[in-house]
């Protein structure tokens, strides 16, 4: 059974240091025996304003974030699985596009998906975070694609919460769903982990959450709690969280985080082979 592993740190505007912290979680995944690993959301560059996010934002050829990321996934032949910005593909210089990407063990980038839903959120005595306002929204799902630990279907953070798109992925025949996150404290302490399970079990797959924790800035804080669920619903790996009541940790005080799992395909089977999924069409549309 292959081996799975899910990373976990605290991003900031730095993407030097955000490559050092990719990097450690790539050698601590090569060296557990993992065949790829997955990278929280916006693992390239958590920004402080609006401004800063468009302004951090360059072709993936030319991010030191990716190139470098591409260079270390080539050295221990490890795909890996990241969330990153990218410019909009008809150059707006006003929005970025908020991406996953999966870096095969030449190290080459050979699948994108966007972002479908922007995370638009005002929480009374909690954050307010407008990604639209420097955010493109995605209008394509990328089919699941062949991976050295199974067929990978990429969503990100904000989709967790539309069982639609992962819907969709599992009839195109996913295996493996991705969410890269950085899921808020208030959010993530009582939502994330029910999502999570909630869709695995309701498509029978695997799903790799691997999120953002700490302190990012003044204005951004991330839960944490990278997660491996497995197609019964049940967590299989995990990583820290901010628990109510902890202060989330600045992130030079993060140290990156990693946990493992194995794939098992014939669990896969049988789950699906017992408890059959007959969808009634004929009664509801599909979606």
């Amino acid at each position: 059974m292959p081996l799975a592993a899910c990373g976990q740190f605290c991003a900031t505007n730095i993407l030097s240091a955000n490559l050092i912290s990719c990097q450690t979680l790539l050698r601590k995944a090569a060296s557990g025996g993992a065949k790829a690993l997955f990278l929280p959301e916006a693992s390239d560059y958590i920004s402080t304003s609006p401004e800063e996010t468009l302004k951090l934002c360059v072709p993936a050829v030319e991010s030191v974030f990716v190139r470098g990321l591409q260079e270390e996934a080539k050295r221990l032949a490890l795909p890996v699985n990241v969330g990153i910005h990218e410019p909009t593909l008809d150059g707006k210089k006003d929005r970025v596009r908020n991406m996953s990407i999966w870096i095969d063990e030449r190290g080459e980038i050979v699948e994108r998906y966007q972002k479908l839903h922007v995370f638009d959120v005002d929480i009374e005595g909690g954050p307010k975070i407008v990604e639209s306002r420097t955010t493109e929204p995605g209008s394509v799902i990328t089919p699941p694609f062949d991976t050295v630990v199974g067929k990978l279907g990429m969503l990100i953070c904000f989709d967790l919460r539309f069982p639609e798109p992962s819907l969709q992925l599992r009839r195109l025949g996913a295996d493996i769903i991705s969410y890269p996150s950085a899921f808020t404290i208030p959010t993530g302490q009582v939502h994330f982990e029910i999502l999570l399970r909630a869709r695995a079990i309701e498509t029978q797959s695997y799903v790799f959450a691997a999120a953002q924790i700490g302190k990012h800035n003044e204005r951004r804080s991330s839960y944490g709690h990278t997660m491996i669920v497995d197609p019964w619903g049940k967590v299989v790996a995990e990583c820290s969280r901010v628990k109510v009541g902890d202060v989330p940790k600045p992130a030079g005080d993060v140290e990156p985080e990693i946990c493992f799992a194995e794939v098992d395909a014939s669990l896969l089977e049988r789950v699906r082979r017992e408890v059959p999924l007959k969808r009634r069409f004929d009664v509801y549309p599909e979606v």
